[in-house]
């Protein structure tokens, strides 16, 4: 089934989930989750530049912030990633655009608190924007060839990455040890899972209209999953720190996102595959047992680690 008679056939669900969304979701304001009180000048107007010691944010909040933040910042590459793959007509467009203007308040409101609060390097903050922008964000052309279907590769890849944004950004707020940070962490959190929600209903419907097809899809995300940031300055080093301090790893990838999301569509309880869905069914179960171990690794490399740096602090003079 091409695209645009999936497009045409699940149309009347998109137009359910648009008003359903529209329902359920509160309005908030960015200005609302500031401590105005904490700004200042910088010195091109008469104040102090940013030091590190200004921050009351440690190592890992900073770098968690500052990847959910980047992440929000491409917005542009995600629109126009969305608008070509969900068609900007009809309840397609305005769900795009309504998509686009919620996700837009993460940016402004994250934005908004590290620089009234001093949390982190502005400076380099902005030099990391000006370069993750530029690079912008897309499907490349190998995760475009693995299936015939752009809607349904992007509606699978969404549902799981709002999910997994959902996770990190609940996950630093918990780690930030301010209660304003964890407020406002926690109000992007509930948008992100609202989202993930219109997806996941568009993809499950997509699984009853053309079962094998969006299978393939959603096997194929999950088999090559890669989080939006990837490609930010530092995305590496920080996105291991988010995975050694438990902000976002492969634990909670597995057990939190793809699996509670699987279990959703009724993955492997299903009995309207062909024999070729059946055949990509048992491949996506032998990758998701094989993650499993992985998981289990990680997880003993991480506590090894941790305890050396728990027993290196102990031996230092205090």
């Amino acid at each position: 089934m091409n695209d645009a008679v999936l497009l045409r056939e699940l149309e009347p669900i998109a137009a359910d989930n648009v008003n359903r969304h529209l329902s359920t979701t509160k309005d908030w304001y960015p200005h609302d989750y500031v401590p105005w009180e904490q700004g200042r000048n910088f010195a091109a107007t008469g104040g102090a530049d940013w030091c590190i010691e200004q921050s009351q944010l440690g190592e890992v909040a900073r770098a968690a912030m500052i990847t959910n933040l980047l992440t929000e910042d491409n917005l542009p590459s995600y629109h126009r990633e969305a608008a070509g793959s969900f068609s900007q007509d009809g309840p397609w467009g305005t769900w795009v655009n309504r998509w686009t203007t919620e996700e837009n308040r993460h940016g402004i409101a994250l934005r908004d608190y590290l620089v009234v609060t001093r949390a982190v390097d502005v400076e380099a903050l902005e030099r990391a924007r000006m370069e993750h922008v530029t690079n912008g964000f897309a499907a490349t052309d190998e995760e475009r060839a693995k299936h015939d279907s752009e809607f349904l590769m992007s509606v699978s890849y969404v549902t799981f990455q709002e999910l997994a944004t959902r996770v990190s950004h609940r996950n630093t707020g918990k780690v930030c040890d301010d209660p304003i940070a964890d407020r406002l962490l926690q109000r992007i959190a509930a948008d992100e899972n609202l989202h993930m929600i219109f997806y996941r209903n568009v993809c499950g419907a997509a699984l009853d209209l053309s079962p094998d097809q969006t299978l393939d899809a959603v096997a194929a995300v999950v088999e090559n999953f890669r989080m939006p940031g990837q490609g930010m300055p530092d995305f590496r080093r920080n996105g291991v720190l988010m995975a050694k301090h438990g902000i976002y790893d492969l634990r909670q990838h597995l057990d939190e996102v793809i699996m509670p999301t699987l279990r959703k569509w009724d993955i492997f309880e299903r009995n309207d595959f062909s024999a070729r869905g059946e055949a990509r069914r048992e491949q996506l179960a032998a990758f998701l047992e094989d993650l499993a171990t992985k998981v289990v690794r990680f997880e003993e490399q991480r506590d090894r680690l941790l305890a050396r740096e728990a027993s290196r602090r102990e031996l230092q003079p205090s």
